[in-house]
């Protein structure tokens, strides 16, 4: 296929705070892909945006490092990926680039799939429209992104995430770009009240924590869950999963989307 001329991310990203900080780095999957998060995403994902897949001859799996995540869209059609960190590529396969200019020709996809990587663009809608551009007609774009504002913590600042969404502003999001938005739901919201509190946590350790801005880290250290409490996490995502199936989800802490490129 052909390439356009690599061009880097933008060399800093800003949160809520306003303060910026250069990209370091990748995906925390890379250092923990059987994180539990990672396992349970994989089959939210797969459930809640299968069915929007269709017959694609290409797919394009920006920001890659996830792959974990995403093996439920493997070994179905001509798969390339794409990340910022070469350390979340295959050795041989992928292409190191950015999300804000894909370096793949027009119309070349049938399906794009962008999880957790919309928050770490600036500008937004550069990502939305590169990836609008590389679907053919008809093509669909699978995404998701962090949930609440609220929820911000630093966890968010090493992360170099930009923003956190609510669903109707992930809408607003895809269909400023162009997309007919066919489904969007919250996920992970079993474990919301868990979540609550363990942001609620870190915030009390940032108000007492003495020092200056959040650096973006270069891989972002997981926090520790013990074997029972992955246990239970883990079944209470496929609570999620079983509901998903037939509903969306009114609250959760991620959003996933599918939409569609019309013309």
């Amino acid at each position: 296929m052909r390439q356009r001329p690599h061009m880097p991310t933008v060399s800093h990203r800003r949160g809520v705070s306003g303060v910026a900080a250069p990209y370091r780095g990748g995906s925390a999957s890379i250092a923990a892909n059987d994180y539990w998060w990672y396992r349970v995403r994989a089959r939210l994902l797969e459930t809640a945006l299968d069915p929007y897949v269709g017959e694609a001859g290409r797919v394009l799996d920006v920001g890659s490092a996830d792959g974990p995540s995403v093996q439920w869209l493997r070994g179905r059609a001509v798969h390339a990926t794409l990340d910022l960190d070469r350390r979340g590529l295959k050795r041989g396969e992928g292409v190191c680039g950015s999300a804000l200019a894909l370096p793949f020709a027009s119309a070349s996809f049938d399906v794009v799939g962008a999880f957790d990587v919309l928050e770490h663009c600036q500008p937004e809608a550069t990502a939305v429209r590169e990836f609008v551009r590389v679907l053919r007609p008809g093509g669909r774009l699978l995404l998701s992104v962090p949930a609440y504002q609220w929820a911000w913590t630093d966890f968010d600042e090493e992360n170099g995430h930009h923003r956190r969404y609510t669903r109707q502003r992930a809408v607003a999001a895809l269909e400023a770009g162009g997309l007919e938005v066919l489904r969007a739901t919250y996920t992970f919201g079993s474990t919301l009240p868990l979540f609550a509190l363990e942001r609620l946590a870190r915030r009390c350790m940032q108000a007492f924590r003495s020092g200056g801005p959040v650096e973006a880290a270069d891989v972002v250290s997981l926090p520790t869950t013990p074997r029972v409490l992955d246990g239970l996490l883990y079944r209470l995502g496929r609570l999620d999963e079983r509901i998903l199936k037939r509903h969306d989800l009114p609250f959760g802490s991620s959003v996933v989307l599918a939409a569609r490129k019309l013309g």
